[in-house]
């Protein structure tokens, strides 16, 4: 296969769209990206396997070049007695919003099965994974459904480890960037790595084709990764304030307000290390939240919706890269098109 996966689907533009599960990736995003030549993903993360059909139904009316991102099973267990004492420390703040905290933690698969059964059903030209490794079985059956599988690594010792899973591609995530981390071993926080140094880690341990992800936002840095050895950029902060995307009210006032501090890895809101702009409930939470997810991400699901809801930015996960400080309101593709005005 080599690097042609991305030239087979007409794809001229190398800066791509990340999925940004929990909302700002919506399908007019993912169809904007395809009208700059570039490829979007939909985030499969936290929708039902229903509404994941009808926003690739809504995309494949569309484009025939996208992608959709799982999360593929990778849970942490969090211990009972440090369930509950971050559930009593948080229930103050979900209070304030009328929102409920489970008594007990909830542990789930995002619907990992049927998501996948979904693809198979559904073909699409790309598959994405993140949090964990798809299994043996959902690789083989995707391969011969026809879709392209792109693994996110955080090491080079990951990205061996999804050359083994049998995957096509890898998207090689730095520790600057916004949201989930991909790594494999949530329980530890990644270490702090320039893109750079980890791409190049990574093309000398694995030969797959390589998309480079983490803190990307001007074209300097997209030529710099192209020329290193990336097919492929895929940025994700860069698009949050586009109109296509479906970033809440209280996020963007967040991302266009005053200054709010460099980004902290944080696990308060998910249990899983995740990068954010500050806020008051990370100023809370941030010392004393304990490593588990789905568990933590299902406790303070409700007060966040609730928080989004009230446009009130203190209580939501403000998921941001490094770079969230030069962000502009502008259409998704004039930010595609302009990140490669370099190359």
């Amino acid at each position: 296969m080599g690097t042609s996966f991305l030239d087979d689907l007409g794809v001229a533009l190398p800066v791509l769209a990340a999925p940004m599960a929990g909302g700002p990736t919506t399908p007019d995003l993912v169809v904007a990206a395809a009208s700059a030549g570039a490829l979007g993903f939909l985030a499969g993360g936290y929708r039902t396997p229903e509404q994941l059909g009808e926003q690739i139904a809504a995309v494949r009316s569309a484009t025939g070049a996208f992608g959709v991102n799982l999360f593929a099973p990778n849970p942490v267990r969090v211990e009972r007695a440090a369930y509950r004492r971050y559930r009593d420390a948080v229930r103050a703040d979900a209070e304030r919003f009328g929102a409920a905290v489970p008594p007990e933690p909830v542990e789930d698969d995002d619907h990992w099965r049927d998501k996948v059964d979904l693809l198979l059903d559904h073909p699409v030209p790309v598959v994405s994974f993140t949090f964990g490794l798809p299994d043996a079985a959902a690789v083989a059956a995707l391969h011969r459904a026809g879709s392209v599988l792109v693994q996110t690594v955080t090491s080079a010792d990951e990205a061996l480890r999804a050359v083994d899973a049998g995957v096509d591609a890898l998207v090689v995530q730095a520790s600057a960037a916004g949201g989930h981390s991909g790594t494999l071993t949530p329980d530890r926080i990644p270490p702090e790595k320039p893109l750079r140094e980890l791409l190049t880690e990574v093309n000398h341990a694995a030969g797959l084709p390589k998309i480079a992800a983490g803190g990307v936002v001007d074209p300097a840095e997209v030529a710099a990764m192209i020329t290193c050895c990336a097919r492929a950029v895929l940025v994700g902060t860069a698009l949050l304030l586009a109109p296509e995307a479906g970033t809440s009210a209280a996020h963007r006032a967040a991302l266009l307000g005053a200054d709010r501090g460099d980004t902290v890895v944080t696990r308060a809101f998910t249990g899983r290390p995740a990068r954010a702009v500050p806020n008051l409930f990370t100023a809370a939470h941030h010392d004393h939240a304990p490593s588990g997810y789905p568990a933590l991400h299902h406790l303070t699901r409700p007060m966040r919706a609730a928080a989004t809801a009230a446009g009130d930015p203190e209580h939501v996960n403000l998921w941001a890269g490094t770079g969230y400080r030069q962000v502009r309101p502008r259409p998704a593709a004039d930010t595609l098109t302009d990140l490669a005005r370099d190359l």
